[in-house]
Order: structure tokens, then sequence, then C-alpha cells
């Protein structure tokens, strides 16, 4: 495989954004998709970045997601509202209901907030950052297209199931999970079969049941939860949360994301938001977040570890790397992203490095 191109993260939000909007997006709502998209890649999550930007157009293109939303909040109670996302990009209406759930939790210390008709709303440590930037804990969940097989069964039914959080630190960094119910993201998987690369052993089952180390074949597949039953568990909780309890769909009903074309996903989100401060102030639980943190650091190190890091410091620092250095974008990627720029009107930029010097 040829070395990937590298590219600045504001050329690459630039290039998104025009995408969207040649794809019929506002500028204001296409410049979110393409921040949050970059924001993955920047992170390290490539499943999440860039790369998804073919799929994205091509619902657009097929109506079944809606470029002009009307997002539509309903306050329950005192601290819950809901949120119609009106079939559009789920990073839109994802981004008004964690802003909602803070303004709620502002006022009465949590908030809650479902969100019905929505669809794919890229990484779910999008939101845990938001609320950490506002001072917030936080709790993200989602459900998403069949990808994951009930414990025994070999047909999808659940979806991956992501879950994020966010607690904010103190002088240190905070604690950011994204995480879905899979023993590997489906997009990971994904990216392997674009690239013609194979899937490790315990990752996937294909169409008939059987254990696969073919990508594409794991991918028309099914994923394996991650524990076993417990991973199944889990991706059941996250259904029944994100999709029964908000009134999106449920229980098999999400539309693929890849495939079905028919009508929209109608996804669910539910997301929390909770003030630092509900039990003591916050002076001190930022203490306790940085007493916390130094303890994680002093721990003895299993051997050939280096060093102990709290879930989210890795994507952290390849963020800072990715900021400084620039995106790595593979070569499939980068001719994807060509063919959109062509059809959609876009400039596409020039790599900052040239990878075959």
């Amino acid at each position: 495989m040829s070395q990937p191109s590298v590219f600045p993260r504001r050329d690459l939000e630039d290039l998104a954004g025009q995408i969207l909007q040649g794809a019929g997006l506002s500028r204001s709502h296409a410049e979110i998709v393409a921040r949050d998209l970059v924001h993955a890649n920047l992170r390290g999550l490539d499943s999440h970045g860039v790369s998804r930007l073919p799929m994205y157009v091509e619902r657009l293109r097929r109506g079944v997601v809606n470029p002009r939303p009307n997002v539509a909040i309903q306050t329950k109670t005192a601290a819950v509202s809901s949120v119609d996302g009106d079939d559009g990009m789920g990073f839109i209406a994802a981004h008004i209901a964690m802003d909602e759930a803070m303004r709620l939790a502002g006022e009465s210390g949590i908030g809650l907030v479902g969100v019905h008709r929505s669809t794919h709303f890229g990484m779910g440590a999008l939101y845990a950052l938001q609320a950490i930037e506002k001072g917030f804990v936080s709790l993200v969940f989602t459900n998403s297209s069949p990808a994951l097989a009930m414990h025994g069964g070999r047909t999808a039914f659940l979806g991956a199931a992501p879950l994020a959080a966010g607690v904010p630190g103190g002088k240190y960094a905070p604690y950011v999970m994204d995480m879905s119910m899979t023993v590997i993201a489906r997009g990971k998987i994904r990216l392997a079969a674009m690239r013609g690369e194979p899937i490790e052993e315990g990752l996937a089952l294909d169409v008939e049941g059987r254990p696969t180390t073919n990508a594409g074949d794991a991918f028309d597949g099914v994923c394996l939860p991650f524990g076993g039953v417990k991973g199944s568990v889990l991706a059941t909780l996250m259904d029944l949360m994100s999709g029964a309890l908000t009134g999106a769909n449920f229980g098999g009903d999400v539309k693929s994301l890849y495939y079905d074309h028919s009508e929209p996903q109608n996804l669910g989100h539910l997301f929390f938001a909770i003030r630092p401060d509900l039990f003591m102030a916050l002076e001190d639980f930022e203490g306790r977040m940085d007493c916390f943190y130094e303890r994680i650091k002093a721990l003895p190190r299993a051997a050939g570890c280096d060093e102990i890091l709290l879930p989210g410091e890795p994507e952290q620092r390849c963020h800072a790397r990715r900021e400084k250095d620039g995106i790595p974008v593979t070569d499939n990627v980068v001719a994807d992203l060509q063919e959109l720029a062509a059809t959609t009107g876009a400039a596409f930029p020039e790599p900052a490095s040239d990878p075959t010097a």
C-alpha cells in the first residue's frame, strides 16, 4: 500500500464543507459536519472521519436525509426535553440536543434529552467533548442500524450501540470514553474492506454465521460483541434507551446506513448532562479529579507498559500531533474525495506532503 497523503486540518475542513454544501446542506450546517468529521480524523478515528463523506452524500442525494432540517425542541419537564431531528444530519440534532441538555442541567443540576428522527451522528466523543468544554459531565447513548447479533444469534439485529461519556478534569486531561459494543467498530471493518486488508480472528461472522477474517465478508455479515453475552446485553440497553424510550426506530428497524435507501433511518439518541458541583464545590471536584489522575499515573505498570493512560489521552495526543503535522489520508479515500469534489464543484486541495518523495 502506498504512503498516505497528508493534509492540513483546515484544508480538509474546507473541502468537506464545500462537498456538503454542494450536496444541499446550508453553509452553517456544512461547516459543523465538516469540522466534526475532521475532528474524528484528528483524534485518530479515521473510520468516522472524511472517509464517510461518500456515504453521507449518497444518502442526501437519494432523499433519505433532509439537507435543510427544522430541528425542533419540546420541553417535557424542568429537566427533560425531546428533540425532533427532522431526518437531517445527526450531527446537527445531536449538537442541539447536547446544548439543550446543558441548559437544563444549568437550571436543574441534570438535563436529559432524547432525540428521534435523526441519522448517524458520527463520533460519539464529539458530544462528550462539547459538554466538557462547558464544564459538564455527560453520557451519550445512540442506537444504530443492525450490525450485531444477539448472543447466540447469527443475523444482525442490534446496532453497534456506541456509548460515550465525558468528565471534566482539573489541571490534567479530562476523562473521555467513546466505545461501541462490538469487539471492533464496524467502521474500522469497513475501512479494512475498502483497503482490501484482512481483519483479525474473533471480530465478526460472515452471512452464514461462520467466523471470518475477510473484511468484506465481515462487513456484509455481523460484528461480534465484546465480552460475549455482556456486550450483547449492553447493546440491547443502548437500543432500548436510545430507540424505544425516545420514539425512534428500535429492535432491528433502523435502516442500514450503507444499503437501505428506502426511507429515513429514524435513529435515536439520548444525552445526559450533569453539573459537577452538585455534591461539592467545583474546586473540590476538580481537586478529586487531579488526585484520581495522579493515582493512575503512579500505579505499578505491567511488563512492557511504558505509561498507563486515562481514557481519551491517546486520542488527545493524536489530535495534537495531527494538528501540527497534518492528517494522513489513504489513497482510496483521496480518490473518493476527488470524485466528490468533481461532482459537487468543490476545490480539491494539494496535499501538504508528497507520498512518493
